[in-house]
């Protein structure tokens, strides 16, 4: 049950981040200052999909783990942007925890837990 609250949790925020990252000028500035701001809507469509294939993810647990995965390692690399533009420990702290609860979901889904 617990890991079912940490899909909504992941699924809703990757859809609300999602949106920001399109339409929010801070987004923009943001992905400038990471270096990606060619890859912004691409990163946001993914993350906008990603949220949903997790909600899907309740009736088809392939799709889910495949797609915890995938976060996981997305918010690997958003760590590792973090690190190298020299990102303090709190303004990284949300890819950490997404990082977290996403491999959680996909450990959770394969060792059935």
């Amino acid at each position: 049950m617990f890991y079912k609250t940490l899909i909504l949790i992941s699924s809703f925020s990757f859809l609300f981040y999602s949106a920001r990252s399109i339409f929010s000028k801070n987004m923009i500035v943001e992905y400038s200052r990471w270096g990606l701001a060619k890859s912004r809507i691409l990163i946001s469509l993914l993350q906008f999909f990603a949220g949903l294939a997790l909600i899907i993810g309740f009736y088809n647990v392939k799709l889910l783990t495949l797609t915890s995965f995938l976060l996981t390692i997305m918010m690997i690399c958003a760590i590792i942007v973090r690190i190298k533009i020299k990102d303090s420990f709190l303004a990284s702290l949300p890819a950490i925890f997404y990082a977290i609860i996403n491999f959680i979901i996909c450990y959770s889904t394969i060792f059935k837990i």
